[in-house]
């Protein structure tokens, strides 16, 4: 597990956009994943209110929930995203980081299936949920 934890912790690190973004990767392992974005004014989607745009948010998502299927322990090898539904529940606040936890609920042969919720500094009251499917590839 260690090895397939450490290739998908080198590759969430390698994506250009997780760079750019701010994306550092706290937790990882047995098919969950914890990754967090800092608020940073170039993701402002409307600058009037500094509220972070929902793309940002949705490529922390994706990203996570990929972590997670990537690390789980019946998962062969790569994985890409299949379908990602998202829901926004309300506007993350200005100033605080997003953190996504995300995880890889059921493997089956050839699909993986994820939930995760993004959340800012308010526990109570999520930024956005999403269910998804990934491709369960080959080996790494």
């Amino acid at each position: 597990m260690a090895d397939k934890t450490q290739l998908a912790r080198q590759f969430i690190q390698a994506i250009p956009h997780a760079q750019e973004l701010g994306m550092k990767l706290t937790n990882i392992g047995g098919g969950t994943a914890e990754i967090s974005m800092p608020y940073d004014t170039k993701l402002i989607g409307d600058p009037n209110t500094g509220v972070i745009h929902g793309g940002a948010v949705s490529a922390l998502m994706d990203t996570c929930c990929g972590a997670a299927v990537m690390s789980h322990p019946e998962a062969p090898g790569g994985t890409a995203t299949i379908d990602l539904r998202i829901e926004y529940m309300r506007a993350a606040t200005p100033g605080q980081a997003i953190t996504t936890k995300a995880t890889c609920h059921h493997i089956s042969r050839n699909v993986a299936f994820v939930r995760a919720v993004a959340m800012d500094d308010d526990q109570d009251r999520p930024v956005a949920t999403a269910t998804a499917a990934f491709s369960v590839e080959a080996s790494f």
